[in-house]
Order: C-alpha cells, then sequence, then structure tokens
C-alpha cells in the first residue's frame, strides 16, 4: 500500500544552499532596461536627440551608481544581454557589407584604416606620456583613443540613413582594419599588462589571433556556396535560430582565439550576406538588433559612475579636443585616398568619432592591473563624452562640411560631394 500525497513528504528540487535566487531581480532588472531605453527615446526622438547617449543616460540614472530607483543593482546581470547586442550590431554590419566592397576597395581601405590608426593611436600614446601617468597607461591610452565603437558607428549608419553613401565603404573598411589592429593589439598588450617579459608569448597569442582572422576571411571569401546550401530554408523560424546560433558561436570561438567577439560575428555577416538567404536575413535579424543593441548601450551607461568624473575632466576635456582634431584630419585623408569631397570627408570624421566598448575593455585590463586608478573615470568621462558628442556630430556633419578645404574633392565630384549622393536627413538646411 503507497502512501498518500498528501502524507508523502515533497523534496525541494534543489537542496536549499544550491536553489537558483534572484530570477525575479533578473527579470526586472531586463525589463526595466527594455521599458526605460524604450520610454527616453521616445522621448529624445520628440526633440530631435539621437538614442545613443539616451539608452546610455538611462543607464546612468537606473543604475547603481546614482540616487533614486535603482533597476540594475548589478551590471553583470545584463552582461549577456549587452554581449548578445553587440554581437547582433556587428552582424548586422556584415550583412550589410558585402563581399565586394572588400575586393574592390581593399588597398584604399587599408590606406584609409593605416592612416586613421597611425593619426589616433599615435595621438593617444603622445597623450598618455604627456599625462604622465606611467609607460603601461600611456599605452592602455593609446588603445583608448585610437580605436572607434563599432556598436555605435554601426547604429549612427542606421540612424542616419547613410547605409547606402558613397563614403559608407571606406567608414566599414577603416572598421575592418580597426579590428584586425585590435585583435593583434590585445594580443601584444595582455603580457605587459600582466607583467609578463615572454616576447614568444605575446607573438604566439599575436600569431593565433591573426590566424583564425585568415580563417575566417578564408572561409568568408571561398565558403559562400556551401552555406548558402547550409543555412538555405523557407521557415523564418529555423532561418532565425540557424543565423543566430551561427553568429554567437562564432562570436565565442573568436574570443577564444583572441580575436574580438564582434568581429567574429561582423565575419558570419559577411558570409550570409552573399547568400540566396541574405536579404531574408537582413530582414529578420532588424528588429533583434535594434533590441538588443539598446540593451548594450543601457549596460555601458551601468558602467559609468559619475561622481568619479570630476577629479579627471580636464584630461577628459583635451583628449577630446585632440580626437575631434585627429578625425578631421583622418576624414581629410580618407576623402583624398576615395576622391571624396568636403560632405563625405566630414560624415568619415563625424561617424568614427565615439569610442565606447573597446574602451571599456581596456579600463577592465587596466584595473586588473593594478595600474593607476585615474585611468578607470578618465575612460569612462572620454568614453561617455565621446558617445553623446559622436551621434549629435554624424547627424549635423554638413555643418562642418562647410569649413572643410574644398581640395578634397575628386574627378567624380565637381559638387565636392565626390559623385556620392545625400540621405534625406542630410539634405535638411541647417
Amino acid at each position: 500500500m503507497t502512501e498518500s500525497a498528501s502524507a508523502r513528504p515533497t523534496a525541494p528540487p534543489f537542496p536549499k544552499e544550491e536553489r537558483p535566487i534572484g530570477h525575479a531581480d533578473t527579470l526586472i532588472a531586463m525589463g526595466g532596461a527594455f521599458l526605460a531605453a524604450a520610454v527616453l527615446a521616445r522621448l529624445g526622438g520628440r526633440i530631435g536627440l539621437p538614442t545613443i547617449p539616451l539608452f546610455i543616460l538611462a543607464g546612468i540614472l537606473l543604475g547603481p551608481h546614482t540616487p533614486g530607483v535603482v533597476i540594475v543593482h548589478d551590471p553583470h546581470d545584463l552582461e549577456m544581454l549587452s554581449a548578445l547586442g553587440l554581437v547582433l550590431l556587428l552582424f548586422y554590419l556584415g550583412l550589410e557589407f558585402h563581399l565586394d566592397d572588400l575586393k574592390a576597395g581593399g588597398r584604399r581601405m587599408a590606406l584609409a584604416g593605416g592612416l586613421y590608426l597611425t593619426l589616433n593611436v599615435g595621438a593617444g600614446l603622445g597623450f598618455g606620456f604627456a599625462l604622465g601617468w606611467g609607460t603601461s597607461e600611456a599605452l592602455v591610452l593609446a588603445g583608448v583613443l585610437g580605436i572607434s565603437s563599432s556598436a555605435i558607428v554601426t547604429k549612427v549608419l542606421v540612424d542616419t540613413g547613410r547605409l547606402g553613401n558613397p563614403e559608407t565603404r571606406p567608414i566599414l573598411g577603416i572598421i575592418v582594419v580597426e579590428d584586425v589592429f585590435l585583435a593583434l593589439y590585445l594580443a601584444a598588450l595582455q603580457p605587459i599588462l600582466s607583467g609578463a617579459d615572454s616576447l614568444s608569448s605575446a607573438v604566439l597569442d599575436g600569431g593565433k589571433a591573426f590566424g583564425f582572422l585568415l580563417l575566417l576571411a578564408l572561409a568568408a571569401r571561398f565558403g559562400t556556396r556551401v552555406v548558402s546550401r547550409l543555412f538555405h530554408t523557407r521557415d523564418d523560424e529555423l532561418l532565425v535560430i540557424s543565423f543566430l546560433g551561427a553568429a554567437v558561436f562564432v562570436a565565442g570561438v573568436s574570443e577564444w582565439f583572441g580575436v574580438a567577439d564582434a568581429i567574429g560575428a561582423f565575419m558570419v555577416g559577411l558570409m550570409l550576406g552573399s547568400t540566396a538567404s541574405g536579404e531574408r536575413i537582413l530582414k529578420l535579424v532588424h528588429p533583434l538588433r535594434d533590441a538588443f543593441g539598446a540593451i548594450f548601450f543601457f549596460a555601458f551607461g551601468l558602467s559609468i559612475d559619475p561622481g568619479d568624473l570630476p577629479t579627471v575632466w580636464v584630461p577628459v576635456l583635451l583628449a577630446v579636443a585632440l580626437t575631434l582634431a585627429m578625425n578631421v584630419l583622418a576624414g581629410l585623408g580618407a576623402a583624398r585616398i576615395y576622391s571624396f569631397g568636403p560632405g563625405p570627408a566630414a560624415n568619415i570624421s563625424t561617424t568614427l568619432l565615439a569610442r565606447g566598448e573597446f574602451a571599456l575593455i581596456l579600463a577592465t585590463m587596466a584595473a586588473a592591473a593594478g595600474l593607476d586608478e585615474r585611468l578607470s573615470p578618465f575612460i569612462a568621462g572620454y568614453v561617455l563624452l565621446l558617445a553623446v558628442l559622436g551621434p549629435l556630430a554624424a547627424g549635423r556633419s554638413h555643418r562642418l562640411a562647410r569649413v572643410l578645404p574644398s581640395w578634397t574633392t575628386g574627378p567624380r565630384g565637381g559638387d565636392g560631394t565626390g559623385g556620392g549622393t545625400m540621405s534625406p536627413r542630410e539634405q535638411v538646411p541647417a
């Protein structure tokens, strides 16, 4: 005879000490982040503000570093959603950036990217030594000031409607060159910050990263037909699961090889964008990109403590001014290489202005290495200011174009536009 159900003791599904807790808090944090980003974006849209700084502001106001309502007490609660947002932003960018663009402009892309890095990384290194915080700190600042935010650049291009503009090709090319440099730079910087004195270890890490990038590039170049067959399906649900799984999986493998997860997602998008399913994937990923991209910028705001900023406001302002100057020079140089006029030169200069996720990675590495404690608030203030100024400047780049020299105009553009067309937003008079 068996015991009755009411008399039989019921064991909890987990021992008390192993029972999962905090699910409600995590769900509230996730839902609150989405809602806060939506409300601020809606309000900002009515007064003409770009969404990126508003998403960041929402993270600052509702995070643990400011008084009042706190939706997210621990920024790590949104870490995975934030990572997914970055992956989807760069995956979408890869879908838009076709292989033909890479093959057609490889030499000029390398020249423009190399010029951008030389100006900005060189200025960052010189600025770091001028501050006198130390050699390791100067190397960190070289990367902070030298590398654009791929996520913010992508969002700016989408928001301003410039994906079809001729100057978008060099902008995306510079991002690709930056990401290649980023993989090698991180591989070389890590042993320096950790105190390792083994050159062979740094070379091995750099070689591993470069080898994986080369493998991805070869797959994108020669594996399109195979990839097209693997992803071919009429079922939208199956297609979403397939491309999302591929983008996230390759992003994770990239991280393991020492390559930024974002560039892995970018390369997957590059491959899939050239397949027969590319147009469908572009439409299907669009809402996912917008939703999780908002969480990426919201989580970025969570990491910023406004109370630390007053101690470093002078170097922050100097660094921002230096970055503005270097970006204008780089934009003029890229326009010269591509035979563009002042309009596209201004678009290049302002679109690549923002700094973001890579600078935050360097801030984390610097803190773990025990470097100067002023680095973290400096990086936070610098990135926050440019994350706000970048989208604002990009939306008003026609004002910069008016003061740029006309000698940038090439043979394809007697009107000063380099033969390109302006988006409807750019045609609005000042």
